[in-house]
C-alpha cells in the first residue's frame, strides 16, 4: 500500500507518519533523502539516526538513486522527504537533470519491496509563492508538483496534514 502525506511546511506531516509507520508491520525503514552538507551537517544526521533508532526505525540514508536501493526484508518504509530527493537528483555535481522520471521510477522500485510505503512531500507551489523565483527554482517547483500529482495518483491513501490533523484526500486507512 502506497500513502501519500503532504502538507505545508510546520504541518505536522513527519510526526503523524513516523506514528503511522511504527503501527503498521515491521521491520520499520526510515529512508532518508536529506543530504546535508556544511557545518552542523554531521550531527543532524547522527541526531536522526539516534532518534529513529529509539523509535525502532532501521535508518537507511539514501539522497540520490532510490531504484538501486534493496531493503533486507519486506516490511513499512517511511521516505522522508521527496522534496529532498527531487532537489538531490535534480543539481548533481553543479549540472541540472529533470528529476521526474528518476524520482517516480525509485519510489516504484522501493514500493515494490514494502507492505506499505509511506512518501512524505510538501505542498510547495500551490500558493504562487515562487511566481518571481528564478528560473533553477521555478523549474524545481514544477518538478515537484508533477511528481506530487503522479504520486498521488498512484496511492492508495492521500493525507495532507493540516495543523497535525490528517485529513484523507483519497483512499483509506493503511491495514
Amino acid at each position: 500500500m502506497l500513502i501519500l502525506l503532504t502538507g505545508g511546511s510546520g504541518s505536522g506531516k513527519s510526526v503523524y507518519a513516523e506514528d503511522l509507520c511504527l503501527q503498521l508491520p515491521a521491520p520499520h525503514y526510515y529512508i532518508a533523502a536529506l543530504q546535508t552538507e556544511g557545518d552542523g551537517g554531521a550531527e543532524k544526521i547522527a541526531y536522526n539516526r539516534r532518534l529513529h533508532q529509539a523509535q525502532g526505525f532501521i535508518t537507511i540514508e539514501r539522497p540520490r538513486d532510490l531504484a538501486g536501493l534493496v531493503l533486507p526484508a519486506r516490511g513499512t518504509a517511511l521516505l522522508e522527504c521527496i522534496c529532498h530527493l527531487t532537489a538531490n537528483e535534480m543539481f548533481v555535481d553543479g549540472a541540472f537533470y529533470n528529476p521526474v522520471d528518476k524520482v517516480l521510477a525509485g519510489v516504484a522500485a522501493l514500493a515494490k519491496q514494502c507492505t506499505h510505503l509511506l512518501v512524505v512531500t510538501n505542498d510547495v507551489g500551490s500558493d504562487g509563492a515562487y511566481a518571481q523565483a528564478d528560473e533553477l527554482t521555478q523549474a524545481y517547483v514544477r518538478a515537484l508538483g508533477q511528481i506530487n500529482a503522479a504520486l498521488a495518483e498512484r496511492a492508495d491513501a492521500v493525507y495532507e496534514l493540516v495543523c497535525g490533523i490528517p485529513v484523507l484526500m483519497k483512499g483509506g486507512a493503511a491495514e
